[in-house]
């Protein structure tokens, strides 16, 4: 896959997405912002990976926002940055997503690591939830993700008073998961990402749309019903003989059914 604004490489089971402007903090775009869903959504339809790391290019930032240079000016659905189609993808990707904060995560970067399943960060990396201070806000996954990790309180002081977080804190709070020396980010992160994947595929998609289901009420429970439990339920003998039995115009053999 190629992108302008992102770098996808595969290494075995694992996948690594990188923001790629380093020059600008890692910012999203609205180009940037459908490159991360359009590729989320290749990662979805293909086996060979199991799990998904999110970093940033260079050594400074993670992501510290987003940026509407360049969108029409507008207040209707062209005008806004597309980042709640990113934060979506991620969130339903049926693989584990591991963020990578290689730096600076402000803002929207920072509401794009908390959307991550979990996040290892190095040492000098700094969290930040500024929005206020520039007049703005993210009054969904910015807010209610933060309040489950690290409770309402604590969640309104981050968005209320904008403090700056070290990863020590960070991970203090609940915030981030993990914190490694800066020059073993990458060697931790990739043990990270085998350690998950050695777990099973099929349980970790489950369990990821069942943690889904509670934010995402019908979508989130569909994903579990749906995709999840489809499949097996298309192995089941009685699946088997209320398939043949309506091809063959005759009534199903409950003893099937079941089992």
């Amino acid at each position: 896959m190629s992108f302008s604004e992102i770098i996808y490489e595969e290494d075995g089971p694992i996948g690594t997405i990188t923001l790629n402007r380093p020059d600008n903090g890692n910012m999203f775009t609205e180009t940037m912002c459908h490159e991360i869903r359009d590729c989320i959504e290749a990662i979805r339809r293909e086996t060979r990976t199991r799990v998904i790391v999110l970093t940033g290019a260079g050594d400074k930032f993670f992501c510290i926002g987003g940026q509407k240079d360049g969108m029409p000016d507008t207040h209707l659905y062209a005008g806004v940055l597309p980042t709640l189609e990113m934060y979506e993808a991620i969130d339903r990707l049926q693989k584990p997503v591991i963020a990578s904060v290689n730096g600076f995560a402000v803002g929207g970067g920072n509401v794009l690591q908390m959307v991550c399943d979990v996040t290892i960060a190095k040492e000098s990396a700094t969290f930040r939830q500024v929005g206020p201070m520039v007049g703005s806000f993210d009054a969904g996954y910015g807010t209610w993700y933060l309040e489950d990790l690290v409770g309402k309180k604590r969640a309104k002081e981050i968005w209320y008073a904008n403090p700056r977080m070290t990863a020590a804190y960070a991970k203090e709070i609940g915030l981030i998961n993990r914190v490694v020396p800066d020059d073993q980010l990458k060697e931790k992160t990739r043990e990270f990402a085998l350690e998950i994947a050695d777990r099973g595929a099929f349980a970790l998609a489950s369990i990821k749309g069942a943690f889904n289901a509670r934010h995402g009420g019908v979508s989130g429970l569909s994903r579990v019903t749906h995709d999840l439990l489809l499949r097996p339920y298309l192995e089941t003998d009685e699946h088997h003989e209320l398939a043949a039995s309506f091809n063959e115009r005759r009534k199903p053999d409950p003893s099937k059914f079941g089992h």
